[in-house]
C-alpha cells in the first residue's frame, strides 16, 4: 500500500508567469498571464522590439550605487566601473575585485536580476511573480546550483522557480506553434556574431508517447565581420560566411523534410545570408527573431502548470531528461498495479519522489520497474534491505524517497517508520543507488 504526498496548490487565472533567458552577454524577459494565450515580450524601450537587455553592472566610483543594463554601460565612463561576464564569473565562484572590494559574483548576478526584473513592474512588482522559468544555453550541475542560490536570494513568494536549457525552450516553442509548423522535422540557426549553434527537432510518432529528440551542433568557424571593418573586407568577410551557412544548410536539411526554421540572434540581422535564405526558404516557412528563448521558457512554465493536449501526447527526451519511467509493481486494495514513481522526461536534477509503503513483517525486499523510453526493453531494479527488522505476522512502514545524482543514476532512501504503538521504529535508514540505462 502506497501514501503519497500532496502537492503544492494550483495556480490560479491571472497569475503572472516569467520566462527569463539569462545570456553571458544578453538577457530577455518574456511574460504571460495564466488563462490568456498571448506570450509577450519585454521592450527595454516601450513601443520597440529592443528586447536585449546587456548583462552587465556598473558601479558608480566612490559610493554604492549600481546601474544595470544600457545604463550601466551609459555609465561605465571615467566615474564607473563595468562589471562583465557576470553569468561566467558566478559559475566560477572567484570573487570579483571591484575597487579594491571583494564582492560575492552570484550576489552581483542576483543584483542584475533583481534590476533587471523591474522592467515587469507594468505588468507585476517582483513580489508578485507566481512562476519563474530561468533558460540559459547550457544547464551543467554547476549552473543549476548558480541559479538555485540566486533564486533564493531575489526573495521570491513562490516556489515555483524552473530551469532549462535553450534546447528545451526550443522544443516548448515549437510545441506551441501551429502544428503545420512542425509536422516535420523543424530547425533552428542562433548566430550571435562569433558562433552559429543549430538546434535539429525530429519527432518519433512511432511511439506512445511521441518521443522528440533535438540534435545540437556548433559551428565556431562561422565568424562574421567586426562593424569596423573596412566595406570590402567586410563584404569578402560576409560572402564566406553565406557559403558557409549554405553548406551547413544543405546538409541539415538533405534527406530530410524540414517544415520550418527559425533564424535567431543579431548574427542575421544584416542581412548577409541571401544564397542560405534562397536555400532555406523553398518549400518552407522561414522566421528571424530573437526571442524564442525566453517565449520558450513561458511555454514551458504552462507545460509543468497545465500540460496541453500536445503536451501530453510528446516527450522530450534531451540530454539532461530521465530516459526512462520508472515504477512499481504492487497491490492496492488488494488488487495487483503499477505504481508510478519517476517519469522519462522530467528534468534529472528537479527529481524528487517522496511516499510510504507497507511491506509484509518478513519481507525485506523491493523491486522497480524499469521501462525505457529509447527502445531498450523494459527490466527490473531489486533492493535488499539489509538487517531489516523482522515482525512475523505483522506488516513494516517505511518512508521512501527517491532523487537523481545524474541523467543516469537514482539515490533511494528508505527509512523504516515501525508500525504504529505494536512496533517503534528503528530509525534505521537504507541508502542504495542504481543505473536505469
Amino acid at each position: 500500500m502506497f501514501f503519497e504526498r500532496k502537492e503544492e496548490g494550483k495556480v490560479h487565472k491571472g497569475s503572472v508567469l516569467v520566462g527569463y533567458d539569462l545570456g553571458d552577454d544578453f538577457s530577455q524577459i518574456s511574460y504571460c498571464i495564466f488563462g490568456e494565450e498571448d506570450v509577450e515580450s519585454v521592450a527595454t524601450v516601450v513601443g520597440t522590439k529592443q528586447y536585449n537587455i546587456p548583462t552587465v553592472l556598473c558601479k558608480r566610483k566612490g559610493i554604492n550605487q549600481w546601474f544595470y543594463g544600457k545604463d550601466a554601460l551609459k555609465n561605465c565612463g571615467e566615474d564607473g566601473t563595468l562589471v562583465t561576464n557576470l553569468v561566467e564569473a558566478a559559475k566560477k565562484g572567484e570573487m570579483l575585485s571591484i575597487e579594491e572590494e571583494e564582492y560575492d559574483p552570484i550576489a552581483l548576478l542576483t543584483l542584475f536580476l533583481k534590476r533587471s526584473l523591474t522592467l515587469m513592474s507594468f505588468i507585476a512588482t517582483i513580489e508578485n511573480i507566481d512562476a519563474l522559468m530561468f533558460t540559459v544555453d547550457n544547464l551543467d550541475d554547476r549552473m543549476v546550483e548558480v541559479l538555485a542560490k540566486a533564486a533564493v536570494n531575489l526573495n521570491l513568494k513562490t516556489s515555483r522557480i524552473y530551469f532549462q536549457s535553450h534546447t528545451e525552450s526550443f522544443y516548448y516553442f515549437v510545441l506551441h506553434q501551429p502544428e503545420e509548423l512542425w509536422q516535420y522535422q523543424v530547425l533552428a540557426c542562433e548566430h550571435n556574431g562569433k558562433r552559429l549553434k543549430t538546434y535539429r527537432l525530429e519527432a518519433n510518432k512511432k511511439t506512445t508517447p511521441i518521443v522528440v529528440l533535438i540534435e545540437e551542433q556548433a559551428y565556431n568557424t562561422l565568424v562574421l565581420p567586426g562593424e569596423d571593418e573596412e566595406e570590402a573586407i567586410k563584404k569578402d568577410s560576409y560572402r564566406l560566411a553565406d557559403e558557409k551557412f549554405l553548406d551547413i544548410l544543405q546538409r541539415q536539411c538533405n534527406d530530410r523534410i524540414v517544415s520550418s526554421a527559425y533564424l535567431l540572434g543579431d548574427g542575421f540581422r544584416d542581412g548577409w545570408a541571401e544564397e542560405s535564405l534562397h536555400f532555406l526558404c523553398r518549400n518552407r516557412r522561414v522566421f528571424q527573431g530573437n526571442n524564442l528563448f525566453s517565449k520558450g521558457a513561458c511555454y514551458g512554465l504552462l507545460e509543468k502548470i497545465e500540460p496541453s493536449k500536445a503536451g501530453q501526447e510528446h516527450i522530450f527526451l534531451g540530454p539532461d531528461k530521465l530516459k526512462a519511467n520508472i515504477g512499481m509493481n504492487v497491490k492496492r486494495r488488494g488488487k495487483d498495479s503499477y505504481f508510478a514513481l519517476l517519469d522519462a522526461g522530467e528534468n534529472w536534477f528537479e527529481v524528487h519522489k517522496e511516499c510510504e509503503f507497507i511491506l509484509p513483517g518478513e519481507e525485506n525486499k523491493i523491486s522497480f520497474v524499469i521501462t525505457p523510453l529509447t527502445g531498450k526493453n523494459a527490466g527490473e531494479q531489486e533492493i535488499i534491505l539489509e538487517d531489516a527488522p523482522m515482525r512475523k505476522g505483522a506488516f513494516s512502514r517505511y518512508k521512501m524517497e527517491m532523487k537523481m545524482l545524474s541523467t543516469e543514476c537514482v539515490e533511494v532512501q528508505i527509512t523504516d517508520l515501525g508500525f504504529g504503538e505494536l512496533f517503534l521504529s528503528t530509525g534505521k535508514v537504507w541508502i542504495k543507488q542504481f543505473n536505469v540505462v
